[in-house]
């Protein structure tokens, strides 16, 4: 009886399931393995470049261990002139940056969505249109120019506020709320502004981490703002002047060695800065913060980008 159940078509047509679906998922796993690698071995390589002996770093020994390890490279590119002050407008560009975008996006998508809003299909539709169309970098550095943003550390500030994909996310998450919660506030006295800060904006949570996380990239890696509208060394920014090192490698591995003055003289080769440490060394440096921050919205991220971009 039982090997007449094993051998029914039924039988035979769940093992067959069974193994495709072990296959696939075997499959699965490899296919995302391989991104993994693909997405994850440039980072590895920077990191262990940076910390293994220069002359073999130079050379292009260095590919899958790291090899006479030292941290002698980050002590000295931290004293790279600038490097300070850029990571402070960086920080402070990226932390003020993104709290003006979500406020912004979380204000605008809100007020989208309400029927009362004069012309609110027209500004709409206004906002949408700018993802794409632009007036070229030209016309664009005029009007900068001509507002005073030119030299000026609000050019990394406000014209990233406004970012039409952000508006729509949000829009899109709070018309999936209850519409009876802005009702029920209203009923008690509150009036728009009152609904928008004590009752949607604290359950935006989700879309506002998602937001968040894509506007502290932006602003983090940004960097052809500061090559278009900045001339005032005080206001580079770290990606400006992890653009300027790259490009100027070879001087400041030299310049990092005649300012080691004996100690430089007496280092042996594997210490001593290279262009190619130079470059690993900063670019490390630059990437990582934004790195350790991407973990802390993670959990949220998922959850704010489904619930932003489906609705129903």
């Amino acid at each position: 009886m039982t090997t007449t159940l094993a051998s029914s078509p039924a039988a035979r047509r769940r093992m067959r399931r069974e193994k495709g679906d072990i296959s696939f998922s075997i499959l699965n796993c490899l296919v995302f393995a391989a991104l993994a690698f693909v997405c994850g071995y440039p980072f590895y390589y920077l990191i262990i470049n940076s910390i293994s002996a220069n002359d073999l770093s130079a050379l292009g020994d260095i590919r899958w261990l790291p090899s006479g390890i030292h941290l002698g490279n980050y002590g000295q590119v931290l004293h790279l002139q600038g490097l300070t002050t850029a990571a402070a407008v960086s920080i402070a560009r990226t932390v003020i940056g993104t709290a003006a975008t979500v406020l912004a996006s979380a204000y605008l998508g809100f007020m989208f969505t309400q029927q009362r809003l004069w012309k609110r299909q027209l500004w709409y539709r206004l906002v949408v249109i700018t993802m794409y169309f632009n007036a070229g970098i030209i016309p664009v550095f005029i009007i900068m120019k001509n507002l005073g943003l030119t030299n000026n550390f609000l050019v990394y500030i406000l014209p990233l506020v406004v970012q039409p994909f952000n508006i729509i996310l949000v829009k899109t998450f709070v018309e999936g709320m209850p519409s009876e919660l802005q009702e029920a506030a209203e009923m008690d006295g509150a009036n728009l502004i009152q609904v928008f800060f004590r009752i949607y904006l604290p359950n935006m949570t989700p879309i506002l981490a998602t937001i968040a996380i894509f506007s502290a990239v932006t602003q983090w890696n940004s960097f052809q703002d500061t090559l278009m509208y900045i001339t005032d060394q005080s206001l580079y920014t770290l990606q400006f002047l992890l653009y300027m090192y790259i490009n100027q490698a070879d001087s400041l591995a030299q310049a990092a060695q005649q300012s080691g003055g004996n100690l430089g003289a007496i280092a042996g080769a594997a210490t001593q800065q290279t262009a190619t440490s130079i470059r690993t060394t900063v670019a490390v440096v630059v990437v990582l913060p934004i790195l350790f921050i991407y973990p802390l919205f993670q959990r949220y991220f998922v959850k704010g980008i489904m619930l932003g971009a489906v609705k129903g």
